[in-house]
């Protein structure tokens, strides 16, 4: 799931309140999508997400990272035809 934006007023929040209610922070990511950035003497020190949207980003990522390394092959000439990847993968007809 995406992030609905950042609410400064929620989102941005002291390690102290972390410290002193960690459920809260943890229930307002799961509840919101949104991430929460801890500060320490107001600068920014972890960001707070929920698990199952850390793994989408991850998941995402990866298959950009994916796409891209593909079109990097295409424009290098690091191709081969379909018969040839069935081939290498055991899938001959």
């Amino acid at each position: 799931m995406r992030s609905n934006g950042i609410k400064y007023s929620e989102d941005i929040v002291p390690i102290t309140d972390m410290k002193v209610n960690p459920g809260r922070i943890v229930n307002q990511v799961d509840k919101t999508s949104r991430p929460v950035l801890l500060t320490n003497r107001g600068r920014g020190v972890a960001i707070v997400q929920s698990l199952k949207d850390y793994e989408a980003q991850t998941e995402e990522q990866s298959f950009l990272r994916g796409v891209v390394q593909g079109l990097m092959d295409l424009e290098e000439g690091r191709e081969i035809n379909v018969s040839e990847v069935k081939k290498r993968l055991g899938l001959s007809e």
